[in-house]
């Protein structure tokens, strides 16, 4: 495949991967091997991810405002446990957006100690593929998630939005999808479906901004040139945001679990062609 078609077909993939429960990065890695490609091209998909940031940015903009204005309080509240805890209670957006900062915390310790290592796996299709295996069986398990608790902010707790940080940290790794596990974990914990896959997309930001700068301070090279790199950019925000106005409108109890047998054919495949290839 030539690179004037290259990089508008990995952009399609990673704006359907970012926000269906497929794995992005695992999917780019596979297209990357597949068409040919010699060496991950970690500086292209670092301006893909970028590309699907925009698309949440400007799917959530009422929301940020919102949360910006909010977190205004978080000084006065720092200093003061009663104002903290009042605002916790009683103000969602200040809640929520404190939330998203505490979950962002394993989340950025994750990136940290082990980017470098997760970075080498991109190298390898049969890691990614065992990858998107554990996604598939995380998928299948929300089958059985209990019925919901959690339908308004009230329900977000601080012990889960640690935990959807946690899972979003080791999401890192290519083959395991963020957007299925943070969203998974946060129905199995009670959430309702839209509130999980909201706190999800909003606490991707700072993770996604994260990632794009600590590879920053890496001297990374592409073999896409400039109009190439906005082909993929632009296909990679526009089909980004539409896959993220249909999940958010489809998203249901239990219906996570039809995109696990892909992920699995895509895995086993990834497998076979990794050690039979």
């Amino acid at each position: 495949m030539t690179d004037w078609l290259a990089s508008p077909f990995l952009g399609l993939i990673q704006g359907l991967g970012e926000f269906l429960p497929i794995s992005s990065s695992g999917h780019l890695v596979l297209a990357q091997a597949l068409i040919g490609l010699k060496k991950p091209e970690l500086l292209f998909d670092l301006i893909l991810h970028v590309a699907t940031l925009g698309a949440i940015c400007y799917f959530y903009r009422a929301s940020l405002l919102t949360l910006l204005l909010e977190l205004r309080l978080l000084p006065l509240a720092l200093v003061s446990p009663a104002k903290m805890s009042a605002y916790f209670r009683l103000r969602p957006d200040f809640r929520l957006g404190l939330l998203i900062i505490i979950g962002s915390i394993p989340t950025g310790i994750i990136g940290l100690l082990f980017h470098d290592y997760f970075e080498t796996l991109f190298a390898s299709t049969g890691a990614v593929g065992f990858a998107l295996l554990a996604t598939a069986i995380f998928l299948t398990a929300t089958r059985w998630a209990q019925p919901t608790k959690a339908t308004t902010l009230r329900g977000l707790t601080i012990k889960i939005a640690l935990a959807i940080g946690l899972i979003q940290g080791l999401a890192i790794i290519p083959g395991l999808s963020r957007s299925g596990l943070t969203i998974g974990l946060g129905i199995l914990l009670g959430l309702e479906p839209a509130l999980s896959a909201r706190f999800s997309f909003l606490l991707s930001i700072p993770a996604i901004l994260g990632g794009f700068l600590l590879t920053l301070n890496k001297s990374l090279a592409t073999s896409f040139n400039s109009w190439e790199i906005l082909a993929g950019f632009l296909v990679a925000a526009i089909t980004g945001y539409l896959a993220l106005c249909l999940l958010v409108r489809v998203i249901k109890p239990g219906r996570l679990i039809y995109f696990a047998p892909w992920c699995a054919l895509v895995g086993l495949v990834a497998i076979f062609s990794h050690f039979c290839g």
